[in-house]
């Protein structure tokens, strides 16, 4: 006996299947969970490299790593966060729907983090697709929020009060790495050698130099501090590096909203340690950074990200998470603790590149 979808009677639907049935069950019931959104998806869901499984990924620095892990194997991966978006903050709308149905499997950060995306895994659990999912988060260990952040803000408070954003330590990153290569080896078996093999190699030989390079900057540093103009997701790198990150925007949303107080205490650190530079979130505003041009000491601000999302230019030079890291962080960092001028860090004209960014 079958059902209206060509299943086995009280078998789970598969992808394929609610597809042809025209979907209408399934993305009604995420339709529903994520109204309200604003922005498309960027992947195209379907078969990917010569038939192979497709996975798509709910944040961009997870879904470079499963593409390093992925590589030569027939495994397509796909990142559903437009370019130029980032992606703790975006809302997408109805059309990701039918990418994380098409999609063999759905990585994601765990729960608590994207609201949109816990929503959709437990649209997907309850409709019984079979869309496997990869937890990137599995078995990290996060540290407490910083005291100054809402434990209750959207996105935190089901994490009882820790801080997400642990793939800024490379040492946590490489626990999501083996979390990628667990779920892409249940996903396609018959590559378990490669992929384990991808991911032992990008964890040494591109992690681990990352994080030693990281901690050279610091270690190099006559200060212990760093003036953000950026909201709080750079507490990792304090917490792996020994260093006091001190963001502007004492939130976990990019909304650029600055208190009077928070004001008052930026300027008593820049004034303290004599800080000439901070650093601003690419994909944040530029109002908190310009306030602290207008009202303190400081004479430019930098880029920093936390990988977060990507920009067009990025993405045509196909940088990842070890791009950015090298192009973007690293250089930023050198600036603002004082280890180099802005004309000697990065790459040749970086510091004009850069330099009160728009």
């Amino acid at each position: 006996m079958t059902d209206s979808n060509g299943a086995p009677s009280g078998a789970r639907p598969t992808r394929r299947q609610v597809l042809a049935a025209g979907s209408s069950a399934v993305l009604g019931g995420l339709a529903g969970c994520i109204g309200g959104s604003t922005a498309g998806a960027g992947g195209p869901g379907g078969s990917g490299a010569d038939g192979g499984p497709v996975v798509v990924a709910s944040f961009f620095s997870f879904y470079d790593f499963a593409r390093n892990v992925a590589e030569g194997t027939p495994i397509t991966i796909e990142n559903l966060v437009p370019t130029g978006l980032h992606g703790h903050g975006w809302q997408p709308n109805a059309s990701v729907t039918q990418d994380i149905i098409e999609a063999d499997a759905f990585l994601h950060v765990g729960d608590g983090f994207q609201p949109w995306a816990d929503r959709a895994i437990q649209t997907l659990r309850d409709d019984e697709v079979d869309t496997q999912l990869i937890n990137a988060r599995e078995g990290v260990e996060l540290v407490d929020l910083a005291a100054s952040l809402d434990p209750d803000e959207e996105g935190v408070g089901r994490q009882q009060g820790k801080d997400p954003h642990f793939w800024l330590d490379p040492q946590r990153a490489k626990t999501s790495v083996d979390n990628i290569a667990e779920g892409l080896v249940d996903l396609a078996p018959d590559h378990e050698d490669a992929l384990r093999d991808n991911a032992e190699t990008y964890k040494s030989e591109t992690v681990d130099r990352i994080d030693a390079d990281y901690q050279a900057i610091f270690d190099a540093a006559e200060r212990d501090v760093v003036q953000l103009a950026a909201h709080n997701a750079f507490q990792y790198i304090g917490v792996r590096y020994g260093v006091r990150m001190r963001p502007l925007v004492t939130n976990l949303a990019a909304s650029g909203d600055v208190a009077p107080d928070d004001i008052a205490q930026a300027k008593q650190v820049i004034d303290e340690n004599d800080i000439e530079y901070v650093a601003n979130g690419v994909f944040e505003s530029r109002r908190p950074a310009k306030q602290l041009l207008e009202e303190t000491r400081v004479e430019a601000y930098f880029p920093v990200t936390p990988y977060a999302g990507v920009r067009e230019d990025w993405v045509a030079e196909d940088w990842g998470y070890e791009e950015i890291a090298y192009n973007i962080n690293m250089p930023t960092f050198e600036v603002v603790l004082g280890n180099k001028s802005p004309e000697e860090a990065g790459p040749d004209g970086w510091g004009e590149e850069w330099r009160n960014f728009e």
